[in-house]
């Protein structure tokens, strides 16, 4: 059961959307965000926390959808199908 009293997610004032989570990283992962983190605060010249680090990172990088297939394997376009001749 999750003890949390916070709603897993909420609106914010700039019209978008925030969800909280809770995730295990090795160590290495977190200081790879704080990297990311220094390189964002560098270019906004401003004090830059890993939350915003990781939301940026999210935006910034698209990843690929772990369901969809690789172009290789995606099924012929319906413009490549034969026509059927007749009328229906």
């Amino acid at each position: 059961m999750n003890d949390r009293v916070t709603p897993p997610m909420h609106a914010t004032p700039d019209g978008e959307a925030e969800i909280a989570l809770v995730i295990r990283l090795p160590w290495e992962d977190v200081a790879r965000l704080g990297q990311e983190a220094g390189r964002l605060a560098a270019q906004t010249q401003r004090a830059v926390t890993l939350d915003e680090a990781v939301s940026h990172r999210l935006r910034s990088r698209p990843a690929p959808a772990a369901h969809a297939k690789p172009a290789e394997q995606q099924p012929a376009a319906v413009s490549a199908l034969p026509r059927l001749s007749g009328t229906a």
